[in-house]
């Protein structure tokens, strides 16, 4: 099958191969024959090189909530930029965007300013292990944390697609102490506590998986994992970077009633530039270098251009509530299940708030975990994306990514994707 895209996207992407590996900057951007190729993007829509108009829901992955290019936030960037786009020193933005982010989470003291998700979750495991003096972590199964070592075990995204979850190069002894449990599993997380008494630090843990999903944690599982932990004596580490700001201006443990001890943000929180974020309780994140033993630095980190369009996007945010969003996403979810039904197409929606996927479930079986998403058709889902992407509807290329709504998305939009929806899910009728 061709992509829609025509010799100009083809021809840079066999140019991007000689000089990248697999003519991509991330693995989750490749998909067979050729990506097509990106020239520009605004509100809910983005433009390739060859002439053609999506509706996207990808919005790179979960950090555009206001979809590409609002006004607000590239005024705001390009007063900072007019300003300077690297210091080195303090500034006083740090202490804004820290402010809203604190008044946002009551679980969060103080935070560390970082680069990227993955340098958050790495920091955050890396306090946890220093204030509780233990070398353990727990993750779940599927659960995508960064690229880096100690969480790079059975995890989602780009490794999950490829059939490579656990990664060439990573050191047996870079993972020895990264126990897994399933989600939505907690006798699983009490039985791996107990077996593995005083020596876990933390468990870290997505409160929607979004990775291999979105996947929503069932029947109160998250205050299993709150009670289960404190009961243990262990740290519980949500990694919000996909549902903060996004599910609620708490996020997840707003949503869902739920505090973490160390909570990691990002995306969302950068309004479009690179950032993460630590936080928790102050007698945690004190111990963060240079307040503790706990080390920590980085080069951009409280990078100006990127605190800026944070601050302003939550800003927006506040301003704007998310209850529309998260309606948009409930009537799509909705239709999408009646769509299915009616077709009889094997399969399930999952979602909630503005995330939601349809899965190639065996036999329409709820996903409900790691060992459930990989159970589905990654195969039919590409055949599905690829038709999507012939009516000019941008879903992300893998069955294990979510599907997001940002503030720029209309009722005309999701009424336009549904109808491409009910379509192209035809071919799969009755299977």
């Amino acid at each position: 099958m061709r992509c829609v895209s025509e010799m100009k996207s083809e021809k840079l992407y066999e140019l991007a191969s000689k000089y990248m590996p697999g003519g991509v900057s991330s693995p989750v951007r490749a998909y067979k024959p050729y990506p097509f190729f990106t020239v520009s993007a605004k509100g809910s829509r983005i433009y390739d090189i060859d002439g053609r108009e999506y509706i996207d829901y990808c919005l790179a992955y979960g950090p555009l909530v206001l979809g590409h290019g609002n006004e607000e936030v590239k005024e705001a960037v390009k007063e900072q930029l007019d300003k300077g786009w690297l210091y080195g020193t303090p500034h006083e933005k740090e202490i804004a965007l820290a402010k809203k982010i604190i008044n946002n989470y009551p679980s969060i003291d103080l935070v560390r300013f970082v680069n990227t998700g993955s340098e958050a979750t790495m920091a955050g495991i890396r306090l946890a292990r220093g204030f509780k003096e233990r070398d353990k972590i727990v993750k779940i199964e599927g659960g995508f944390h960064g690229a880096h070592d100690s969480v790079l075990v059975k995890a989602g995204s780009g490794a999950t697609t490829y059939g490579i979850p656990d990664s060439k190069g990573v050191p047996a002894d870079s993972v020895i102490n990264t126990l897994q449990v399933p989600f939505n599993d907690p006798e699983a997380l009490t039985d791996t506590l107990a077996k593995n008494y005083e020596e876990v630090a933390a468990v870290i843990i997505e409160p929607v998986m979004g990775n291999v999903g979105p996947i929503p944690p069932q029947n109160n599982y998250l205050h299993e994992v709150r009670k289960i932990t404190e009961e243990k004596d262990v740290l519980l580490i949500f990694d919000e970077v996909i549902t903060g700001f996004r599910l609620a201006l708490g996020g997840a443990q707003e949503f869902y009633g739920v505090d973490a001890d160390i909570t990691i943000l990002g995306k969302i929180v950068g309004g479009g530039f690179p950032i993460g974020v630590v936080g928790g309780k102050k007698e945690i994140m004190e111990l963060i270098a240079p307040s503790g033993g706990v080390y920590h630095a980085g080069t951009f980190s409280g990078n100006p251009v990127s605190v800026t369009a944070g601050l302003k996007t939550i800003e927006i945010i506040e301003r704007e509530g998310l209850g529309k969003l998260n309606k948009l996403g409930e009537r799509m979810q909705t239709a999408l299940r009646e769509i299915l039904r009616n077709l009889r197409v094997e399969g399930c929606v999952s979602g909630v708030g503005s995330m939601f996927k349809v899965f190639f479930s065996p036999t329409g079986k709820e996903v409900r975990n790691y060992a459930d998403a990989l159970s589905c058709d990654k195969n039919k889902y590409l055949r599905f994306f690829h038709s999507m992407l012939s009516s000019n509807i941008f879903l992300p290329p893998s069955q294990f990514e979510t599907n997001f709504i940002s503030f720029a998305h209309t009722d005309a939009d999701i009424e336009r994707t549904l109808e491409a929806y009910k379509e192209n899910l035809k071919q799969f009728r009755g299977k």
